[in-house]
């Protein structure tokens, strides 16, 4: 996807919605929002990348887990990162807990990439990335209960939202999920740019919902001669509330900010692997497509 921040999200969703109402009943629930997410790659039965979601006090932990590789479960284990969504300090806070490295990005560095971005997308050769730059995507947009269908050049976005537990989850979530994908546009440049997804975040948010699955489908140019379209699915599960284990999270996340080294974004960026990166790029928001 062109993701998503790393961005950034199931076929037993009723099993595990029995296991996680039983967690509920045992856990002490908390005021706030919290959202699990999966990322799928055309069939495959293993995520390649999980996140979980919590919103409290007017800001938004995002804990960012890659899928290991087959070499990575034998030897160690995957890369976990932690992003702060500080809103009303127009910030975000970026945490490489493994180096003990932090990075803040401002969101008015943001907000520059997003006009230089669509700048260069509206002028591009390619009409998938041309029809990306927007602006304006409401007409292509058909939505039907609570699903949304978006068709661009070799390009499909399929959208189910939930109903948000208030209207102010929703305006929260929505401006979590766009700074998500321009910071995943920052951080991993390449693939599709991000404002049809924006343009889709709009729409749900104005429903008062909450996405709880998103699909991506590529035709690229190698499937127009004889490949294969690729798929991208994040599945997102919302629930009303924070368990008691979400706010010991959050504390342990501050602590780790508290303590992290802070460096450019370029110092931050430098050791990123080859394979993380393209991990990254092949993943669209949110946490998602």
């Amino acid at each position: 996807m062109f993701m998503p921040a790393r961005l950034p999200w199931c076929p037993l969703a009723c099993g595990l919605a029995l296991v996680l109402g039983v967690v509920v009943a045992e856990a002490e629930e908390q005021d706030g929002l919290r959202v699990e997410s999966e990322v799928f790659v055309d069939d495959d039965k293993e995520p390649i990348a999980k996140s979980l979601t919590l919103f409290r006090n007017g800001l938004a932990w995002d804990f960012l887990e890659r899928s290991a590789t087959s070499a990575e479960k034998d030897e160690a284990a995957a890369t976990d990162e932690i992003v702060l969504h500080d809103p009303a300090r127009e910030r975000v806070v970026v945490v490489d807990p493994d180096r003990n490295l932090k990075t803040q990005i401002d969101s008015l560095r943001l907000e520059r990439l997003s006009v230089s971005l669509a700048s260069w997308a509206r002028k591009a050769d390619d009409r998938l990335v041309r029809w990306a730059g927007g602006p304006d995507f409401g007409a292509g947009i058909k939505e039907q209960k609570s699903q949304l269908e978006l068709v661009g050049p070799r390009v499909r976005y399929a959208v189910e939202f939930t109903a948000a537990p208030s209207a102010e989850a929703a305006r929260e979530y929505r401006r979590f999920a766009d700074t998500a994908m321009l910071l995943k546009a920052l951080l991993h440049p390449g693939g599709i740019p991000p404002f049809p997804r924006l343009a889709i975040n709009r729409r749900v948010s104005a429903a008062d919902g909450i996405p709880t699955a998103v699909t991506l489908e590529i035709d690229s140019k190698v499937a127009m001669v004889g490949g294969q379209s690729q798929v991208l699915r994040s599945v997102h599960k919302v629930h009303p509330r924070l368990l008691a284990g979400d706010l010991q999270r959050i504390e342990d996340a501050e602590a780790r900010i508290a303590v992290a080294e802070a460096v450019d974004l370029a110092a931050f960026m430098e050791p990123v692997s080859a394979a993380a990166t393209a991990a990254g790029s092949g993943t669209d928001s949110t946490a998602a497509p």
